[in-house]
């Protein structure tokens, strides 16, 4: 199932000159509810290594290619430039034009403990935050390194689903 064949079309004077034409409707979306993302039984989890695309992982885990939409659907992926894990060059030259100093400090963290449980406390670097002593400073460069790894880390709908999917999608893009 090619992605966009499934939509409905419009008519819209794309130009202003009165003559209509007909169009894809891009703007319809169908999301994964959530309900369903929390539920374990419809999703395998995948490490997205540096360099795979959307296309790639779909290759690799369900033998086709052209179900890249579900891979980005079932992590509410809608723009793969900032919402998709980066290369190692891509995250590099992102980090380096981000800020002046890719090891200068973003924040501290804190462990703190109650009884039973500990848990990591965030704080500035601001000159207003009174930062303890124990405190473990963290860099721009690693800040944003988390965030990275946090998108490696995706949803794929198990294959005994994708048929089903497939039915509901094109069901729920014609607003039916």
């Amino acid at each position: 199932m090619a992605y966009f064949n499934k939509f409905p079309t419009v008519q819209y004077d794309v130009l202003g000159d009165g003559v209509l034409r007909t169009m894809t409707d891009i703007s319809r979306r169908v999301r994964v509810t959530d309900k369903a993302r929390l539920s374990s039984v419809e999703f395998d989890f995948y490490d997205v290594v540096a360099g795979q695309t959307p296309e790639f992982v779909a290759d690799r885990y369900y033998n086709d290619v052209g179900l890249h939409w579900l891979v980005l659907m079932a992590n509410d992926i809608i723009d793969v430039y900032t919402q998709w894990p980066m290369g190692v060059k891509q995250f590099e030259d992102y980090v380096k034009s981000k800020y002046d100093d890719v090891n200068g400090i973003h924040h501290y963290e804190y462990t703190q403990e109650s009884g039973d449980n500990s848990f990591v406390i965030e704080l500035p670097n601001e000159s207003a935050t009174t930062i303890p002593v124990e405190a473990t400073p963290i860099t721009n460069y690693e800040y944003e390194d988390r965030l990275q790894d946090q998108k490696r880390r995706i949803r794929l709908i198990r294959p005994e689903y994708v048929k089903e999917i497939k039915k509901e999608f094109s069901r729920k893009i014609k607003g039916e």
